[in-house]
């Protein structure tokens, strides 16, 4: 029992050893960034309308954002999980994507559909003969929402949808023996068996809408800016690292109680019972209401998850003179143009990148992202598995990383590691560190069950018949945890390719990511740069749904990535 004791401790030295040098060290440094500017400068960065304006947007926008994602998220969870219809699956793969893409790109797509240049201005002007653009939706609350709507209504239906199939049937079978109608068996029996489940989707969902950042960056505009936004500005625009620091351990405040809540929410309170495996409860629609209930449910998800895809792919097709043709429509053409300029510097422009740099870079630090989040994961799983009663209070350190921001992570990168070797080199390390930070509670959140799941009994036998333990992880664990491996590997990989947030701080005008090159692109003015920003955004997106497809390939039945 010592031994094991002590291989249970020695795992955890390496992933505390890097959470404490790349995690908490940064934030210290947050902290004594506005700490010692208090002494020094009494205060003089100090604003109560800098604090208090965007800390009351954030909170409003994200709990509009959450109420919205679960009108949508709860009767499309409640779809999938119960009728059997044509093109469910394709539907559910579809529903399943956003939460995978990058806010670049899902800000971008929703730029070409809602925006000045987007295909609903488009039709408008075209159909009503009109010279200027009817409607913008850009740089507004409405966009936000949108946005964050299409961006995580994928955690409610992952999240509630699992609960649903696997609750146990037996409840709500006895409830109407008792004489219970349908509305009272879900009022009085299914219902609060779901609300754990309905209220952990609530709050993650809460999070990521309190955390965005390059959502509200491109369609919010500056008077919509958040906790995210108000920091990176203050960082980079006006060089005010105090204030920005402050703003920091605010955000930082907040997401942590929003994070234990959510873990705390999220256990099962009624036991294994009111719970089975995760079963076939899909039946085909009899009844009208049943039929056209799933239509409407069918078309929302479509026009809610479909069509800023197919505006992105499409729009970046296609390209629009400025001139009109004789009966006043925009004059259009199928054309590769965007992505064929992509790799060409015309103008001689001294602020042109080179994409395929970009993409050079991107893969590579995704590349050591997968490697560092997924071997941190396993170890980091293994030690959590192993340490008995100090789990409860050693898996917050490790979950941390999920609440705080990238852009606060970014931000104390800055500060601690602004210096030779971390910033120099054609490939800096602090980007896949920080995107290894990023990605690490997914990684554990997706290896950990599969652990857990292993009986030790074989491990037992493996160890009596004489295999030392690398010779049983190997012959007993590791057939178990490849899927789960791979699924880390590939969520790992998915997120660094499109993560923006701490990119932004980070990269250099030489190595720049493809995120943050995108960002570039679509906020210079000109057609061309932005068919250039569409193009590789496109190219982003399919990575990414390539990505998500393999996921949900390999992923187990009811295996949880939230």
């Amino acid at each position: 029992m010592r031994r094991t004791g002590s291989r249970a401790w020695l795992l955890w030295l390496l992933p505390l050893a890097f959470l404490l040098f790349f995690f908490y060290q940064p934030l210290l440094a947050i902290f004594r960034q506005v700490f010692s500017e208090r002494f020094n400068q009494g205060w003089q960065f100090f604003s109560w309308d800098l604090l208090t304006r965007p800390l009351g947007f954030t909170l409003w926008q994200a709990f509009l954002s959450t109420l919205l994602t679960l009108l949508i998220g709860l009767p499309a969870a409640y779809l999938f999980a119960r009728f059997d219809f044509p093109g469910r699956k394709g539907l559910r793969t579809v529903s399943l994507l956003p939460f995978i893409l990058p806010t670049v790109v899902v800000a971008t797509a929703f730029n070409t559909l809602i925006g000045p240049r987007g295909w609903l201005n488009i039709l408008l002007m075209n159909l009503f003969n009109l010279s200027s653009q009817p409607i913008n939706l850009l740089n507004s609350l409405s966009a936000i929402l949108l946005a964050h709507v299409f961006y995580n209504t994928s955690i409610v239906i992952r999240m509630v949808g699992n609960a649903l199939t696997r609750l146990n049937p037996h409840y709500d079978e006895a409830a109407r023996v008792l004489g219970a109608n349908s509305w009272r068996v879900f009022k009085e029996v299914s219902f609060p068996l779901l609300m754990p489940s309905i209220l952990g989707a609530a709050l993650l969902v809460f999070l990521f809408d309190f955390t965005s950042f390059g959502v509200v960056l491109m369609l919010g505009g500056p008077q919509y800016a958040t906790m995210e936004v108000e920091i990176y500005n203050q960082a980079m625009n006006r060089l005010n690292l105090p204030m920005a620091g402050l703003l920091s351990i605010v955000q930082l405040a907040f997401t942590l109680i929003i994070t234990l809540l959510q873990n705390q929410v999220n256990n099962p309170r009624y036991g294994k019972a009111a719970l089975s495996s995760e079963r076939n409860t899909l039946v085909k629609p009899k009844t009208r209401l049943q039929k056209l209930t799933i239509v409407l449910l069918s078309l929302l998800v479509i026009i809610l998850f479909v069509t800023p895809i197919l505006s992105l792919v499409s729009r970046s097709l296609v390209t629009f003179e400025a001139t009109r043709g004789e009966r006043g429509e925009i004059e259009t053409g199928l054309t590769f143009r965007y992505y064929s300029e992509l790799f060409q510097n015309r103008t001689g422009s001294i602020f042109y990148a080179n994409p395929l740099a970009a993409v050079r870079n991107s893969l590579v630090f995704s590349l050591l992202t997968m490697l560092i989040a997924t071997s941190l994961g396993l170890v980091s799983a293994y030690a959590l598995a192993s340490s008995g009663k100090f789990t409860r209070w050693l898996e917050p350190l490790f979950m941390l990383p999920l609440g705080a921001s990238a852009v606060i992570l970014g931000l104390g990168f800055l500060i601690t590691f602004n210096r030779s070797p971390w910033n120099s080199g054609p490939f800096p390390m602090l980007i896949p560190i920080a995107h290894s930070l990023i990605a690490l509670p997914f990684a554990i959140r997706t290896i950990l069950p599969a652990i857990l799941g292993i009986p030790n009994s074989l491990r037992e036998v493996a160890r009596v018949m004489g295999a030392k333990p690398w010779k049983v992880f190997r012959e007993v664990d590791f057939p178990v945890l490849l899927r789960s491996i791979i699924v880390s590997l590939a969520f790992s990989f998915t997120i660094s390719l499109g993560e923006f947030g701490a990119s932004s701080f980070l990269s250099s005008p030489q190595t720049p990511t493809i995120p943050v090159l995108i960002y570039r692109y679509i906020s210079q003015p000109g057609a061309l740069n932005y068919g250039q920003a569409l193009a590789m955004s496109t190219l982003l997106l399919l990575t990414s749904a390539a990505g998500s497809l393999l996921i949900e390939k390999i992923r187990l039945p009811g295996e949880e990535l939230f």
